[in-house]
C-alpha cells in the first residue's frame, strides 16, 4: 500500500489549482468553502474530505487516484485503464479508429 500524507496532497492541489489559472477564492467559491481552508489544505495543515476531494477532481478534471496517489500496482493500473476509458467515452467511431491507427504506429517504434 502507498502512504497517504496532507502535504503531498496539497502540493498537488495548489499545482492543479494553478495548472488551471484558478485562484483559492475561485476554488472556495466552487467548493463551497472558504479560501482560508483551500490555504490549509494547500499547506498541508487541513486533509480534504472524501467529498471536496470528489468536487476539487471534477472541477480540475482529474482522477481521485491522480489526486491522492495509487494504493497498489493493480488499482493503479485499473485506474489507468478507467481514465483512459473515461476519456474515450466521448469519441467518435472514426476518432477511436485514428487512435488505433496512432497507437499502433507509437508502439511499433
Amino acid at each position: 500500500m502507498g502512504t497517504f500524507n496532507e502535504t503531498d496532497l496539497g502540493k498537488r492541489v495548489k499545482q492543479l489549482r494553478l495548472e488551471h489559472n484558478l485562484t483559492q477564492d475561485q476554488v472556495a467559491k466552487v467548493l463551497h468553502a472558504t479560501p482560508g481552508y483551500i490555504s490549509n489544505v494547500e499547506n498541508g495543515r487541513t486533509a480534504m474530505s472524501l467529498r471536496m476531494l470528489m468536487y476539487f477532481a471534477r472541477l480540475t478534471g482529474t482522477t481521485l487516484d491522480s489526486l491522492v496517489g495509487s494504493m497498489d500496482e493493480s488499482y493503479t493500473a485499473t485506474a489507468l485503464d478507467n481514465e483512459i476509458l473515461s476519456l474515450l467515452s466521448d469519441f467518435t467511431d472514426e476518432e477511436k479508429r485514428k487512435l488505433i491507427k496512432t497507437i499502433q504506429m507509437w508502439k511499433e517504434k
